[in-house]
């Protein structure tokens, strides 16, 4: 299955790393509806940006279950090869 690298540039105002870390739940909740699976995120505080490491059938399936868990959909999803 493919794996895609998606980058939210901006967290709205206020969120933390503690919201990331719930809108990843929700995200596990959701992904088995369509067959993605959420591996990882990583949060840069600093910058206000979140990257999300998800195998997914396709990248607008990955972003389907982004916007139904919680509706904060990435800026930018890029397919990746591990390495």
């Amino acid at each position: 299955m493919p794996l895609y690298m998606d980058v939210h540039e901006s967290l709205p105002d206020g969120a933390t790393a503690a919201d990331v870390a719930n809108a990843h739940k929700a995200d596990l909740a959701k992904q088995a509806e369509y067959g993605v699976n959420y591996k990882s995120y990583w949060v840069d505080d600093k910058a206000g940006k979140v990257f999300c490491l998800v195998e997914a059938p396709d990248a607008e399936t990955a972003a389907r279950v982004h916007r139904e868990a919680h509706g904060l959909v990435a800026d930018h999803i890029y397919e990746v090869a591990e390495g």
